[in-house]
């Protein structure tokens, strides 16, 4: 070891040594923030580990060619709708271009987000149209010298999506491309779109494996710590991280996961296991309208919402925004937002919800943590909409049944199978949502319970 890093190190354990303890209150609400801060950085590394273990390759898609089901549990709430293709994009080699074919009048759209799960561009009918074409995600400003000097980049013009780059906000990128399949039948011409969608690139480099968000704590706040690293959040949050300074985690390093006494452990444990409580608890009753949860207007663009990303992160991670797709979840008699399981359930619709895309129910087993899940069920249908041949009323209307049991006759073809045993949710999926659904002009009726 040279002398200059001698003496560096030496200084870094001399202050280390000299710090004296902080309060304990201190560090447990530090620790609770910096969970739920980190906590969508540390699901995107896991998924992306996931994939990558899967045998996916950096700047490369990997296609998903059967509709979800109840196996499908890379991610939590999954829809059955459409046909997933997936890319993460390492942009340190220099800009990545995608290359997307003609869709046409099919619902298709490719989202991109960054580590903070923030939708920062998304490619489609709404923003594009379906002719399709090529996008190039070009990369942060770089860092040059011990300083970290930032190299400006000149403001790219503001110039329609087909025209110009497309600015990411980090050096990794999740490209989750959604494509609508019109059922068994249509899959085949699904798969030649899927195929026709490809990455023009320098070789990425494979990304380090990353704990998931189960870890112990010294590990889950140093994968926070490289994580923030490698995709540096905005300066406006810097406020946030003198909050929580205790930790020692910063925006340009400082946590180390052996640096704590034993006496501020028990703090940062408290702290942890709040924040793991407030994560999984569900939507407050007061939430509801109705009978149903609609998402909050920040959705897949939560700026410093933190609670809210960290809970959508572990619930649904790669939610789109409300105007691309609205997520609205039922609520039971109760006020929690799942079914007992038992008797049979009608949801009842004057009207279609008003879409320019499609529109879908789909029915979840709900774990124990809380999280949403294809259920496994006689018939294999984990969702209705208007693709599936739902039968309507006199009056043009439609009545959904959802029960463990079939409920018979004509109603059959409207029944929405519950799981045999535990709780379910029921999540409605309206995608490119018409200004009465978005604006609150068209609203859903209440699930109702008929017999138990």
């Amino acid at each position: 070891m040279d002398r200059r890093r001698f003496l560096a190190g030496s200084a870094a354990l001399a202050a280390t040594a000299a710090r004296a303890p902080v309060a304990v209150d201190d560090l447990r609400t530090a620790a609770r923030e910096a969970w739920i801060y980190g906590l969508p950085l540390v699901e995107m590394a896991a998924a992306r580990g996931r994939m990558m273990a899967a045998g996916a390759s950096v700047n490369a898609f990997s296609h998903q060619r059967a509709l979800a089901g109840p196996l499908s549990r890379t991610v939590a709430t999954p829809n059955c709708d459409t046909l997933y293709s997936s890319a993460w994009l390492d942009l340190s080699s220099g800009p990545v271009t995608l290359v997307v074919p003609e869709t046409g009048a099919r619902y298709f759209s490719l989202a991109l987000l960054d580590f903070f799960t923030n939708n920062f561009a998304i490619v489609g009918q709404r923003r594009t149209g379906g002719d399709g074409g090529e996008f190039t995600v070009v990369g942060p400003p770089g860092r040059i010298g011990m300083a970290g000097v930032t190299i400006p980049r000149p403001r790219l013009p503001d110039l329609p999506l087909l025209r110009r780059p497309i600015q990411a906000p980090g050096r990794w990128v999740w490209a989750l491309a959604r494509t609508l399949v019109e059922g068994e039948a249509d899959l085949a011409a699904a798969h030649t779109l899927q195929d026709s969608l490809y990455i023009r690139a320098h070789a990425g480099h494979a990304p380090q494996p990353f704990p998931g968000p189960a870890a112990p704590w010294n590990d889950y706040f140093y994968a926070v710590q490289q994580l923030v690293e490698e995709t540096p959040p905005p300066r406006a949050e810097l406020g946030f991280f003198r909050r929580i300074a205790p930790l020692q985690l910063g925006m340009r390093g400082g946590f180390e996961r052996a640096r704590f006494a034993d006496s501020e452990v028990a703090g940062i444990e408290a702290g942890v296991a709040e924040a793991r409580a407030l994560v999984a608890a569900p939507p407050a009753p007061g939430d509801a309208v109705g009978g149903w949860i609609y998402p909050r207007p920040d959705l897949g663009d939560f700026g410093e919402d933190y609670l809210y990303r960290a809970r959508v992160a572990q619930a649904g991670l790669g939610a789109l925004p409300p105007r691309e797709a609205l997520y609205m979840r039922a609520v039971a008699a109760d006020g929690r937002a799942q079914f007992a399981g038992g008797g049979l359930y009608r949801l009842s619709l004057a009207a279609p919800p008003p879409v320019r895309g499609f529109w879908s129910l789909t029915l979840y087993e709900v774990t124990p943590q809380g999280r949403l899940f294809l259920t496994k069920n006689s018939i294999g249908r984990y969702a209705v909409g208007d693709r599936t041949g739902l039968v309507r009323r006199a009056d043009g209307g439609y009545d959904i049944w959802i029960g463990r049991e079939d409920p018979g006759g004509a109603h059959t073809a409207n029944w929405l199978p519950a799981p045999a045993r535990g709780p379910f949710a029921l999540v409605m999926r309206a995608y490119l949502p018409g200004p009465d659904l978005l604006d609150g002009r068209y609203r859903l009726a209440p699930v109702k319970q008929l017999k138990g």
